[in-house]
């Protein structure tokens, strides 16, 4: 467990690029992951910070923390966080953050690795559960949680709902972005859903104005909250809250996403 683990310079250096342990979020996506905007937005991070703080009740635990988006911002106002990250390019940036310097970082993958101690909370946010794509490696995901957790502790998932009623029949992909950036390039994004296999893939293509393009292919697995609710049985818990955002709205059939929070045993 170390602080900000290692510079992502020397990673860089010592591979000749991107390193194949850091699965898809090698220092090539890392270096931009930090960019203004988007999900780095104040008023997109403060939201979950603010639940987050008022949950903990005692030392936390991010699962998949990254460059510590959330992590860091938390640690900054005085909850002791601890995270695991299988991506030592994303690890590496986290000291540099406000707070950042304080949050203890474990490299591994969040289905195995263990760390030492127990938290009032384990949390993972932003789609990651969905980077798990089999059902039983997010088994392990909420076993792992449960195994982290003292009495009583909390397991919050925050993860998009699969966006299968925008698909027409007999097609299977759904486009989330197009943005053109106005000299002759631009940006083009869709999933691709597998409703048999409930795999999916998100599709990212980059295309610069003098024609030379970037396309990326990532997989994931979606589980409808029902299921999430039954993996977190099997590792001992139960569904305590469910909302539709970070301002703890009710989930309704419109919703693009959930938070829920599952408990385990108080007393055991």
């Amino acid at each position: 467990m170390v602080p900000g683990v290692t510079s992502a310079s020397v990673i860089s250096e010592a591979t000749g690029g991107d390193d194949p342990a850091d699965g898809w979020f090698p220092e090539s996506v890392a270096e931009d992951y930090d960019a203004p905007g988007g999900a780095n937005a104040p008023e997109v991070v403060t939201p979950p910070v603010d639940v987050l703080e008022d949950l903990a009740d005692g030392p936390v635990l991010e699962f998949a923390v990254g460059t510590g988006r959330i992590a860091a911002p938390l640690a900054a106002r005085g909850v002791r966080v601890s995270g695991i990250e299988l991506s030592r390019a994303m690890a590496a940036r986290i000291a540099d953050k406000p707070g950042g310097d304080a949050v203890e970082v474990t490299i591994g993958d969040m289905t195995t690795t263990r760390v030492a101690g127990q938290f009032s909370l384990v949390y993972l946010v932003f789609n990651t559960i969905s980077n798990v794509t089999t059902q039983d490696g997010q088994v392990e995901v909420f076993r792992n949680a449960a195994a982290h957790l003292r009495p009583g502790g909390l397991f919050l998932i925050e993860v998009g709902l699969p966006s299968l009623r925008r698909l027409p029949p007999g097609q299977d992909t759904v486009p989330f972005a197009i943005a053109p950036d106005g000299d002759g390039g631009g940006y083009f994004g869709f999933d691709q859903y597998d409703v048999v296999t409930q795999e999916l893939t998100s599709n990212h293509i980059t295309v610069s104005p003098d024609g030379t393009g970037r396309f990326r292919r990532i997989p994931f697995r979606y589980a409808w909250p029902a299921e999430m609710d039954l993996m977190a049985r099997i590792a001992g818990m139960r569904l305590k809250h469910r909302w539709a955002d970070w301002d703890r709205s009710q989930l309704t059939a419109e919703s693009t996403k959930h938070i829920s929070v599952w408990e385990t045993n108080p007393s055991t």
